[in-house]
């Protein structure tokens, strides 16, 4: 298992931050979290603030990795030059075949250096599987085997990037997990996701 849990934009001073981590482990019923997330930026509170607090909970084993949630680039670097010891190892935000918006920017930097993108929102609030077309549903399902819509998409983000990680929804546990299983073990061309990337959805 691995855990991750946010803590959000109204803990974000130094005890604030400690005693909701202390809270988190308390309801999770755990020793520590995986992976601390930062949910939203909170400028009324300095991240110097936050950062110290977030070492704190690392260099004491209560988390074991510091993340980012809804942080423009700028607000990533500022984050991680206020942190002394430790780095930041992911930043969740929205993205999908329809939005795209991280691609100029963050996506680059978090490349460069080591960062995961851990994407919310893969399908597009179910937008991209109601309006997928049939004719590129066909054309994938003759190139790698019957695959779904849902798969294609969350296939074209683990195709494209190797530091993008997307994290479906699952509503429905039972079908919705064993059909998200399905994107692994294969990959598009390259050919196939410009041509995806070619598609109006909107």
């Amino acid at each position: 298992m691995f855990i991750a849990t946010k803590v959000w934009p109204t803990h974000l001073k130094y005890d604030a931050v400690i005693k909701a981590a202390k809270r988190s482990l308390e309801r999770l019923g755990v020793k520590y979290i995986d992976l601390y997330q930062i949910h939203f930026p909170n400028r009324r509170v300095p991240i110097t603030e936050t950062m110290r607090a977030m070492e704190y909970l690392v260099d004491n084993g209560l988390i074991r990795f510091i993340g980012l949630s809804n942080f423009s680039l700028e607000q990533i670097i500022e984050a991680q030059n206020a942190l002394k010891k430790h780095e930041i190892v992911s930043i969740q935000m929205p993205y999908s075949l329809m939005d795209r918006r991280i691609e100029n920017d963050i996506i680059p930097y978090a490349k460069k250096n080591g960062i995961a993108v851990i994407a919310y929102y893969p399908l597009g609030h179910g937008k991209l599987i109601s309006r997928f077309p049939r004719d590129a549903l066909e054309m994938i399902s003759r190139n790698h085997g019957t695959k779904t819509a849902a798969q294609i998409v969350l296939n074209w983000i683990i195709s494209k990037h190797e530091h993008v990680f997307p994290i479906p929804r699952a509503s429905n546990p039972p079908n919705h997990v064993r059909e998200n299983l399905g994107v692994a073990g294969w990959r598009l061309t390259d050919e196939e996701i410009r041509y995806l990337e070619g598609i109006r959805f909107s």
